[in-house]
């Protein structure tokens, strides 16, 4: 195709989504409505992965084995691991790691951080330059105040922890294992 004005650019643009999201499912990943998921160029998708309606997969995502993606979220620069569960409604900004089996609910929006193996977050959060412990559980309404108005600070949640609905986890902070 040639592209010579923005009608014909976005022709070109339906056409490739069409291309990547015919190789998505025929590369083993379940597209519950594929006319209405958006692929980067570079999205990476592994086998038995599901994809709800309405998700947007930005630069730089991989999503491994196993992985549902609920409906309305949105990826950019993230790394899933096996078996993770996200959204719907999730925001995943560039540099996070989502471990194995992690649960990232509706309305949690993360940036630079890592949700490590089997660790909750599971509605209505913003988790930013953070790392989650192993299975700790992050309730509801739970902020990572990262910024003073000068640097970013980072917060460190351990292993098994529990945090409380409406913490907001002014950093520097760290919240010991268990």
């Amino acid at each position: 195709l040639g592209v010579n004005d923005r009608a014909q650019l976005a022709a070109a643009e339906a056409a490739m989504q069409r291309r990547l999201r015919r190789a998505a499912m025929l590369g083993g990943a379940t597209l519950i409505d594929p006319e209405t998921v958006t692929f980067s160029y570079d999205t990476r998708l592994g086998q038995d992965v599901t994809v709800e309606p309405h998700v947007f997969f930005g630069p730089g995502v991989n999503v491994a084995d196993g992985a549902t993606i609920r409906a309305f979220s949105h990826l950019e620069g993230v790394s899933v691991a096996e078996g993770a569960t996200l959204g719907p409604f999730a925001r995943l900004r560039p540099e996070t790691e989502i471990g194995a089996r992690a649960r990232i609910g509706n309305f949690v929006e993360i940036k630079a951080a890592r949700v490590e193996p089997g660790a909750k977050v599971n509605h209505l959060s913003y988790i930013g330059d953070a790392r989650v412990g192993a299975d700790a559980n992050i309730g509801a309404g739970t902020i990572t105040c990262n910024y003073d108005g000068i640097a970013k600070h980072r917060t460190e949640i351990g292993a098994g922890a529990f945090i409380g609905s409406n913490s907001s986890l002014v950093a520097p902070v760290s919240i010991g294992d268990g």
